[in-house]
């Protein structure tokens, strides 16, 4: 069977705004689309989903701790970009995932759950490391080392190579280990290395806390937790086999003036 490929579409788009050159027109979308299209033709998957941040929408993340993702701020140009990105994703025939209170990453969990649940394989493409808690026998992430043209597969063994722990136990070594991006401070005077090795001994988190380990800050640990776990109910739109619509895809880049984009789906279509 072909696999199915998520995409984090922001994680993605903020990659390719900074790897372009700003005077480049509509930079975002052109190394955006130039990496969709890089992974639709080597991984010839049976369809995309591509999963959305709500901006402007809090989750339930940010209700539950102040503090994350706190201090933001993108370029406007950046912002408008990812409001066209949506749209370019749809006119290609693919599937889009976006709704107030989940991110991109609740959607790259939901989508991997439903492939894997009908017995299919799924391929992530994502820079955030959050993700590694998908990898198994039937999910590869695909992560971007080199500004959005290469990319490394990472499968349970790699994630056992990176962190030391299974992809099951990623939001447990999160919680521990803080996550500086996100705003998480972890247990106090936690690295990566006693995060492991705390893993290791006790399985889990909450195993570690049923010990006595880490008592004073049980409650907040727990919360990190929670927070650091992708959401595999966020709504998802139909995962039916698709065939791209190139031609439609290739109008409307030609209406935002990407003329050499234009005639590469052109062609392709």
């Amino acid at each position: 069977m072909k696999p199915l490929l998520v995409v984090d579409g922001d994680s993605l788009a903020h990659r390719a705004y900074h790897a372009m050159p700003k005077t480049v027109l509509l930079g975002c979308v052109l190394g955006f689309t130039n990496m969709l299209l890089r992974l639709w033709q080597a991984e010839e998957p049976r369809a995309v989903l591509v999963g959305w941040d709500s901006l402007g929408h809090p989750t339930y993340r940010n209700q539950a701790f102040e503090a994350y993702q706190s201090g933001r701020q993108f370029d406007q140009e950046l912002v408008e970009q990812l409001d066209q990105l949506p749209q370019l994703v749809d006119a290609a025939g693919f599937a889009s995932a976006k709704a107030p209170g989940y991110e991109a990453d609740d959607f790259l969990a939901a989508a991997v759950a439903s492939e894997e649940s009908r017995g299919g394989t799924a391929l992530v493409a994502t820079s955030d490391r959050d993700a590694f808690q998908l990898a198994s026998e039937r999910t590869t992430i695909l992560q971007p080392v080199r500004g959005v043209s290469e990319l490394a597969r990472i499968g349970p063994a790699e994630v056992r190579d990176r962190y030391g722990v299974e992809p099951e136990q990623v939001p447990d070594f999160i919680a521990l280990r803080g996550d500086p991006s996100d705003k998480l401070p972890g247990a106090a005077g936690v690295g990566p290395k006693k995060a492991a090795d705390v893993l290791r001994e006790h399985g889990s988190l909450e195993a570690a806390l049923a010990a006595g380990r880490f008592s004073a800050e049980a409650e907040d640990l727990r919360l990190y937790r929670r927070m650091a776990a992708l959401d595999a109910s966020a709504p998802l739109p139909p995962l039916e086999d698709q065939n791209p619509s190139w031609a439609e895809a290739s109008t409307l880049v030609e209406s935002w003036g990407l003329n050499a984009l234009a005639e590469r789906l052109a062609k392709l279509g």
